[in-house]
């Protein structure tokens, strides 16, 4: 059976408090074994019979709707997935300073060239991006408070969902889960 990961979006915002071990127990009512969590900001690792992670981010989006009372974003990837988005060099090494992060943005749908073109059009001096089927790299090189991209810019525009990561957890959950 495949281990997987899904990325929750904006599960303890607004108000809202979920608790790691609550998360593990939905995820457990679905029929999901192995159920772990990794820091407490949506990041939830399982074992699947299912193989469609779309249709399984739905069933965990159903799922959590109906026991939260909020929507929460699901984007599921394979472990093998992480870990090749983790190993992809969006940007050269030589943009990346002291003062820079990366993050990877999870999207529910592959980006098309028009799409592409939309993400770029949101690039400055202090932000760039790239784009990698379901997933868009963002260099930051500002602090978030001060950068002028925000994510729910990105949904409006392509009329999408995401949720972003940064390259440091994608890592070490690559490391923790992915193939040697």
């Amino acid at each position: 059976m495949p281990r997987l990961i899904a990325f929750l979006r904006a599960i303890n915002v607004g108000g809202h408090t979920v608790t790691m071990a609550q998360l593990r127990k939905e995820f457990e009512a679905l029929g999901l074994t192995d159920v772990e969590t990794f820091i407490a900001s949506g990041n939830v690792i399982f074992t699947s019979r299912l193989t469609d992670v779309s249709a399984l981010a739905k069933k965990i989006e159903v799922r959590l709707r109906a026991s939260l009372g909020y929507e929460v974003a699901t984007f599921v990837r394979t472990c093998d997935d992480v870990t090749a988005i983790a190993r992809y060099q969006a940007f050269p090494a030589a943009q990346i300073d002291d003062d820079a992060t990366v993050y990877v943005g999870f999207v529910d749908r592959p980006l098309n060239a028009a799409d592409t073109r939309a993400v770029m059009a949101f690039k400055t001096e202090v932000d760039d991006f790239r784009v990698k089927g379901r997933e868009v790299y963002w260099l930051r090189k500002t602090r978030q408070t001060t950068t002028p991209f925000k994510y729910v810019s990105l949904e409006k525009t392509l009329k999408i969902r995401c949720t972003f990561r940064g390259i440091n957890t994608v890592t070490r959950l690559a490391a923790k889960h992915g193939p040697p």
